[in-house]
């Protein structure tokens, strides 16, 4: 299946070391790429229907990464849908003033939501799941955003719904917050003072965090399985939704299934 990457930031970041050792993983994964920055002045999105591998896109975003507070990103190994533009992840719509991305890891079965305000535009089971997330989300609180809490839990009763379906892992953001859901496999870890000298697990590259962040600095990083050999990934456990803020995540209040860890 795909691969997923995502980064929520206390300030605004770049992510190029994290995503060099992921695009390695494109050679089991070469249907598509793309990742979305989210900045001060909007969501951009870069996405190619290549293999990273072989995507001259993406060696531009190894060279020179857009430092951002939030990023989304994918590789593809595609289960439905055919191999276009269209069809790359990471999804972008906006909702109540705020552009949102998506990408998603799993193959949804019998998926055929019924028509909301939101519209894919590809024919993927992940584009139809994200549009069915932002109508939900908007036929819900249709006068704007709500509180974190009441957001939070709205999410966790449509990813449960959707994942009724089959595997749904999947990153999202609004620009401020960053949403993960598990299924099946997916990992994060905050990475904070002291920092370490981390080591890519898929390609010989090392880089000493000490030398590049300040003392109050931090990020989180969520991926597919874990991209350093030498941090301690924590693991999500199935129907597991986590929210990050800041480069944190702390526990919330005992929800009903799935497990939930807000952060602030």
């Amino acid at each position: 299946m795909c691969q997923l990457l995502g980064m929520n930031s206390s300030k605004p970041a770049a992510l190029g070391f994290s995503f060099e050792g992921f695009a390695e993983r494109s050679s089991e994964h070469k249907d598509g790429w793309g990742i979305a920055f989210h900045t001060s002045d909007g969501c951009r999105l870069v996405t190619d229907h290549l293999s990273a591998a072989d995507s001259p896109l993406a060696d531009a975003v190894k060279r020179a990464p857009v430092k951002a507070r939030n990023v989304v990103a994918h590789i593809r190994k595609a289960t439905q849908g055919r191999i276009a533009p269209e069809n790359s992840h990471p999804f972008t719509r906006t909702l109540w003033g705020r552009d949102w991305s998506f990408a998603h890891n799993g193959d949804l079965k019998d998926y055929a939501p019924a028509a909301g305000p939101f519209q894919p535009a590809g024919d993927t089971d992940s584009e139809r799941a994200f549009c069915h997330l932002m109508s939900g989300l908007l036929q819900r609180f249709p006068h704007g955003a709500p509180p974190r809490s009441e957001l939070v839990a709205a999410l966790a009763g449509l990813a449960a719904t959707i994942a009724a379906h089959g595997t749904f892992n999947f990153i999202l953001s609004d620009g401020e917050l960053l949403f993960a859901h598990c299924s099946t496999q997916l990992h994060y870890l905050i990475r904070e003072y002291p920092f370490p000298v981390a080591q890519l697990v898929d390609c010989e590259l090392d880089i000493d965090f000490s030398r590049h962040n300040h003392l109050d600095d931090r990020i989180a990083i969520i991926a597919t399985a874990p991209l350093t050999r030498n941090e301690a990934w924590t693991a999500f456990a199935p129907g597991q939704l986590a929210m990050f803020s800041g480069g944190r995540a702390v526990d919330a209040a005992a929800p009903r299934r799935p497990t939930l860890i807000m952060a602030i």
